[in-house]
């Protein structure tokens, strides 16, 4: 199996090789000259550059600086998922479980949606409609305004957890996808492609339910993804340094 058998593959646009870079930055902020000198080695000409950037300032996704552009306040919460699924910060779990059951009625669909795609990213899993949870192995606490749609507990099911965990995760699916990405990055070269298939590991690792040991299958590719991106993370920023710097 390959990585494209796997996964979605999608070719990076002008918008996407700028937000990979600039997502990647510490800080998220780069000057315009230097800009440019960066996104050049994916294909990223001058006059695509300008007219990408001229689109995501109007859109918000960018915000202009004295010297260049920052990524833009909405952009800063996708920052901090990609921080949290490329480091997620866990603790001992003792088996209790986070269940968030959704109370709030006459909701259209999109406030559904949306409130899904929410709980979703906060890595818990639907067992049923309304009715969400997840090992309370993340050191983190739920956000205090779903209270306003949903009631939260803790809970010890009586079914064995690895069972449960198995029933709400695509386990062995998103392991093979894993092991897919991680054959593909170790082979790929040209700058675009390369960038091109990190990107879509940060897309896969958003998606890992981060579970404790326990209750994963053996061989968990999870921990060398990670790994396999934070260094190419550090080789990308290295590589735009040096570009700069010139």
């Amino acid at each position: 199996m390959t990585a494209s058998d796997a996964v979605e593959l999608r070719p990076l646009s002008a918008r996407s090789v700028v937000l990979s870079l600039l997502l990647g930055a510490d800080p998220p902020e780069m000057a315009a000259k230097d800009l440019a000198r960066a996104v050049a080695p994916f294909g990223v000409g001058g006059s695509t550059l300008r007219a990408a950037l001229s689109r995501m300032a109007a859109a918000g996704d960018l915000r202009r600086t004295g010297t260049g552009y920052r990524i833009g306040e909405r952009l800063l919460e996708r920052r901090r998922r990609q921080d949290d699924a490329v480091r997620p910060r866990t603790r001992a779990w003792d088996g209790d479980w986070e269940m968030v059951v959704v109370t709030a009625t006459g909701r259209g669909p999109a406030e559904r949606a949306d409130l899904r795609t929410r709980l979703a990213g906060l890595r818990l899993a639907e067992l049923r409609e309304g009715v969400w949870l997840r090992p309370a192995s993340l050191a983190r606490e739920l956000p205090e305004d779903l209270g306003q749609v949903a009631e939260c507990y803790t809970s010890r099911p009586a079914r064995p957890a690895r069972e449960l965990a198995a029933s709400l995760w695509p386990l062995e699916a998103w392991a093979a996808t894993a092991d897919a990405l991680l054959a593909h990055v170790a082979r790929v070269e040209r700058p675009a492609d390369r960038l091109t298939a990190y990107a879509a590991v940060v897309r896969h690792l958003l998606a890992d339910p981060v579970l404790p040991d326990a209750l994963l299958p053996a061989e968990w590719p999870g921990p060398a993804l990670r790994a396999a991106y934070a260094d190419y993370r550090r080789e990308l920023q290295q590589q735009v340094h040096a570009r700069v710097a010139d």
